[in-house]
């Protein structure tokens, strides 16, 4: 998953193509609540993760496999993303040590690393050279690395974004997808498309404030367009030129071809319209594929995968992972790298692969999964490109200028979460019509002159 939630997505699309709504629950198997306390009992390693589908997945297996073969329990606490991030960001920075293991991603990595909340994992590595890490995809493997050149984690997943479009209306207007479309192309395509069936929209774009949100393919196209956050020297660049076009853009995009309610549409809510004939495009995470080829989709087969929509750069595609990193306090590092390394494993893909069908294995990681025939053949609409969008990805570079800290769809501070989300808030007052995108991105542009500022410091 992303840095948005996807809680609730395969309920959703369950609901979508019954006409019923069903509600999501975590399973049980080892929980632990938000207080902490377990079902266990005794002495185990303790794992405070996401409640994504992959996740819970991951849970009910645990105890049935992992433990029954190692000895080792498990004590899950299990919480929806924003709660786990201010609860794995607490924990790990007062070094508690209650948790041994958490669910972070290429975000948290860099700076919780730098302040020495997370355990180095190469001598694990270096013991346990079955895990392969040579196999982890290159971008992934680069994101999780700090810059004293260690490995502070090890993904569960990964994805890329790329544009999804309904196949079969294309064919019906005869229009025809490039395959490396340009944003320019995309916004003509969504005007053709504009009403294709009765209730359809052209494209369905993130506009739902959040960092994790409307920010993350917002950043993606400002990227695209030669713009950037901020400058090599910690100057923001919000008004610049490069920023407001891109931003003018998506704005324009998704209000006169976009779905309705825009503002509070995030990516549950372009998931379902995707689903249910509402819209003919989306642009968005590449996770979004198994969710619209499942079993349960309307749209199943129906859909086709192009790479994200560029403008000045030859990819665009953004790079998150979920995965896992263990809190230099625990007492039980050697269980806990166990745990880790059994769960990102290729151990555990064919073990999911097998009890719950190849298209739902946590892929995006690993070179080897895309060489699997059961893998490729399950998830052969959108496994290439998946694989090449995550290729193409360059966290480091992601733009026209170099950037003074690493992240595609975010900028790699912790600040970033704040300051994300209130831009994102003064834009998404823009897609409701309440202001222009310049009034927007003048009062957001004073909000990151004051996180410059202290860098610039520094």
């Amino acid at each position: 998953m992303s840095i948005q939630s996807r809680r609730g997505v395969r309920a959703l699309v369950a609901a979508a193509s019954a006409g019923v709504l069903i509600a999501a629950c975590v399973g049980c198997e080892g929980y632990v609540g938000a207080g902490g306390s377990s079902l266990f009992g005794g002495d185990a390693i303790n794992v405070l993760m996401v409640n994504n589908p992959q996740m819970t997945e991951l849970q009910k297996l645990t105890k049935r496999h992992f433990t029954r073969s190692t000895g080792i329990k498990v004590n899950f606490t299990v919480l929806p993303e924003n709660d786990v991030r201010d609860k794995i960001s607490q924990d790990f920075s007062n070094q508690a040590g209650q948790y041994d293991v958490a669910t972070i991603s290429n975000f948290e990595v860099p700076f919780f690393s730098r302040h020495g909340w997370l355990r180095d994992l190469g001598p694990y590595l270096a013991d346990d050279p079955a895990f392969d890490q040579q196999d982890v995809l290159a971008p992934v493997r680069q994101s999780l690395t700090a810059a004293d050149g260690k490995v502070y984690a090890e993904p569960f997943y990964g994805e890329s974004s790329f544009l999804m479009y309904r196949k079969d209306v294309f064919a019906e207007r005869g229009l025809t997808m490039p395959t490396n479309p340009t944003w320019q192309q995309v916004a003509e395509l969504a005007a053709d498309l504009d009403g294709a069936r009765p209730g359809m929209k052209g494209i369905c774009l993130r506009g739902m404030p959040g960092w994790g949100e409307l920010t993350a393919p917002l950043t993606t196209v400002v990227n695209t367009f030669g713009g950037t956050w901020f400058d090599q020297g910690w100057q923001a660049r919000l008004t610049a030129p490069e920023f407001v076009n891109a931003t003018e853009f998506y704005v324009d995009l998704v209000r006169k071809h976009g779905e309705s309610g825009a503002a509070q549409s995030g990516y549950a809510e372009c998931l379902l319209n995707m689903v249910l004939g509402k819209t003919a495009m989306w642009y968005d995470a590449t996770a979004a594929a198994g969710s619209l080829e499942g079993p349960e989709s309307r749209v199943k087969g129906k859909i086709g995968y192009v790479k994200a929509p560029v403008n000045k750069t030859t990819d665009s595609g953004w790079l998150y992972t979920w995965a896992w990193g263990m809190q230099k306090a625990s007492k039980k590092s050697d269980d806990a790298w166990r745990f880790i390394s059994w769960a990102s494993s290729k151990e555990y893909e064919e073990l999911v692969g097998r009890e719950s069908g190849w298209a739902n294995v946590p892929a995006g990681k690993r070179a080897s999964t895309y060489a699997r025939p059961e893998y490729r053949a399950a998830a052969r609409a959108f496994a290439d490109i998946t694989h090449r969008s995550i290729a193409a990805t360059k966290p480091r570079d992601p733009g026209v200028q170099p950037r003074p800290a690493a992240g595609i769809q975010f900028v790699g501070i912790p600040e970033f979460t704040d300051l994300g989300t209130k831009v994102s808030q003064e834009i998404s007052s823009a897609i409701a019509g309440r202001q222009s995108v310049r009034t927007a991105l003048r009062a957001s542009q004073r909000l990151a002159e004051q996180v410059g500022e202290e860098y610039q410091d520094r």
